[in-house]
């Protein structure tokens, strides 16, 4: 049976978000990010004519766009609609997966027996903006790679439908850009030897691309054949996400219990950002000698970043360490968890910052977790007893 994959993206989401609560905002150029440093986590179609793009520094938008709206964002407001999207499409979707804060993947193979699967996910997303307010765009397809770029390809007028015969013919004239996992240091590998569109990349030998790219270059050489069996994961939403300490032996050494929380907190967060979750509740809990256990707890704003969870997490450490008793545990859990990236979360660091971040991850995704560490929390080593707990409550 051929398979039916809709990519459902909510458009601008951002910038949907803010103008659902404040309509004097609609037809206006809208940038949502921070900062003079910081950089775009969302822009308008009306700042996107200019050449306004996610992730552009702000000042280079600017510049491109003076007359746009800056607006630093609020990811509680955010979270909530992605919600409420997400509580819509689960009633009526046979299988969900909820990909990002603002976009999805459903698998309706066989509704065609009875509906048009077409009309069925046009229904559907019209459900969508009646029921938020939000505009959404789809596609549907034979997989989950085509489905979202012929999403991207069909904003903003919209919907498309690529069966398979037309999969490839859709494909071909394509920038290799569009393909899920070419980023730009694959794509200016590819341009220096010519390839630049999706039809050259899949009349390349695969066995070329394994030899320049290295095991992703398979991958991508099916990706350009319109080939992907990826599964459509059942969504499930995670409540928390947590680590502990249990010392052999019972201590006092607040420099230590320091260096190991930072590790905690670094081991944490880049799970947050791999996984692409965001946390809005820190909770530092410990266990002294005579076995009594203390938390304390904070929220904060959504964010993935170490450097803000790590000063949290001291700041709770120094509040709920009073008895200057013995240690045997110390543990973090972080909680109150939606979707999204560091990149969405940047409405005030700066353009270096993201940077830094996304190197120390691709490093760390590379090489393992310990290949770049803080010199604060090197005395953090993951063992058997210090496993990340995946808590879903």
């Amino acid at each position: 049976m051929t398979r039916a994959i809709v990519h459902m993206d909510l458009d601008t989401f951002f910038v949907s978000c803010e103008r659902l609560t404040n309509s004097e905002l609609r037809g206006k150029a809208l940038i949502i990010g921070g900062g003079d440093r910081g950089v775009v986590a969302s822009c308008s179609y009306e700042a996107r004519k200019f050449g306004v793009r996610s992730a552009m520094p702000i000042h280079m938008a600017m510049k491109l766009c003076p007359q746009a709206k800056i607006m630093k964002g609020d990811m509680e407001l955010y979270s909530r609609l992605s919600h409420d999207v997400t509580q819509v499409i689960q009633e009526k979707a046979p299988i969900m997966e909820k990909a990002s804060i603002d976009e999805f993947y459903l698998d309706i193979t066989g509704m065609d027996k009875f509906h048009g699967s077409y009309k069925w996910t046009d229904e559907l997303a019209k459900s969508v903006i009646k029921e938020t307010g939000l505009p959404i765009s789809f596609s549907l397809s034979v997989n989950k790679t085509v489905s979202k770029i012929a999403t991207g390809e069909g904003k903003p007028k919209g919907n498309l439908e690529i069966p398979q015969g037309n999969v490839q013919a859709f494909l071909n004239p394509l920038s290799i850009q569009k393909i899920p996992m070419v980023g730009n240091v694959t794509f200016q590998l590819l341009s220096r030897i010519g390839v630049r569109k999706i039809q050259t990349l899949s009349e390349m030998p695969p066995e070329v691309l394994q030899q320049m790219i290295g095991k992703n270059g398979l991958d991508i050489w099916k990706k350009a054949n319109g080939i992907d069996n990826t599964p459509v994961e059942p969504y499930t939403e995670r409540k928390s996400i947590s680590t502990e300490h249990t010392f052999s032996q019972d201590t006092i050494d607040i420099i230590m219990l320091k260096s190991i929380l930072i590790g905690m907190v670094e081991k944490l967060a880049f799970q947050l950002r791999s996984e692409q979750w965001l946390t809005s509740t820190i909770t530092v809990k410990i266990r002294y000698a005579n076995f009594d256990t203390e938390t304390k707890q904070c929220k904060i704003a959504y964010t993935s970043a170490d450097h803000i969870l790590t000063k949290n997490v001291m700041e709770l450490f120094d509040k709920v360490y009073q008895r200057r008793m013995r240690l045997r545990l110390i543990g973090i859990r972080f909680s109150g968890l939606v979707r999204g990236t560091y990149q969405i979360n940047l409405f005030e660091d700066t353009e270096e910052m993201l940077s830094l971040y996304a190197a120390m991850d691709k490093m760390k995704s590379r090489y393992g977790f310990d290949a770049v560490m803080r010199c604060a929390g090197v005395t953090f080593k993951p063992n058997n007893k210090d496993e990340i707990l995946k808590r879903i409550k």
